[in-house]
């Protein structure tokens, strides 16, 4: 009799325990479900749908959008507006210049007789370079010969060169070759010969470099009655830049 209750115990929970697998079986997935855009529920459906198994477990449908994306790049600063630049110590260059002026001449005849003598001089450049032209100069001074009064004249041309310094500063150096002439005749020979020049000085400039002031020293080497001079000349005066 027990062995009878028991086998129809076992068969009534076999029975019963059947159905409930397979319900369990069809409900619950053993497949993770897909967190794209196709794993959704079914309406009215109590089952999750699983993916197929040709499509990725994480493919979407749409692109992947990075968290940072809706983040603004940070703005460059500002560069700040850069100073106008300033030049200094520029001057307007001009091509001529024409100097008149004041000139003290001592003039050493022979040795032995001197003569002291107060004139005038002009000159004319033109600055074909920054730095080099042509100069063409002559002056006349008056003094006395033994004796009697009396005028020498020079008349040269040849080369100037030129360094233009800061504040206003030109230092230049010039050596003319030309010719110079005595009146009246004296009594050591004739009143013609052929002469040089070789000298320097500096140009004071105003504003703008358009006027100078000009000082220079020369000296002026002749050959008269059979004999060398080498005599100085001192001058002053304005320079006008055109």
């Amino acid at each position: 009799m027990k062995h009878t209750f028991f086998l129809f115990a076992t068969l009534l929970f076999v029975a019963f325990s059947t159905p409930a697998q397979t319900n369990f079986a069809q409900s619950v997935s053993l497949v993770p479900p897909n967190f794209g855009a196709n794993s959704s529920l079914s309406a009215g459906s109590s089952t999750l749908s699983v993916p197929s198994p040709a499509q990725p477990a994480f493919a979407a449908s749409q692109p992947f959008a990075s968290p940072f994306a809706s983040v603004a790049p940070l703005p460059e600063p500002a560069t700040p507006a850069a100073e106008p630049q300033t030049v200094q110590g520029v001057f307007e260059k001009y091509s001529y210049d024409v100097y008149g002026g004041y000139t003290f001449f001592r003039f050493y005849e022979v040795p032995g007789v001197q003569s002291n003598m107060n004139g005038v001089n002009g000159s004319f450049v033109y600055w074909y370079r920054d730095r080099i032209g042509p100069d063409a100069e002559v002056f006349a001074s008056y003094g006395s010969q033994p004796g009697q009064n009396s005028w020498f004249a020079f008349y040269g041309i040849g080369p100037r060169v030129r360094w233009i310094k800061p504040k206003g500063i030109d230092l230049w150096v010039h050596a003319l070759v030309g010719g110079v002439y005595i009146t009246p005749q004296t009594p050591y020979g004739g009143q013609a010969a052929f002469a040089g020049l070789l000298g320097g000085g500096v140009d004071l400039n105003g504003h703008h470099r358009h006027m100078a002031v000009r000082i220079a020293i020369d000296g002026i080497a002749t050959h008269y009655f059979g004999t060398a001079q080498f005599s100085p000349k001192l001058s002053a005066g304005i320079v006008y830049k055109f």
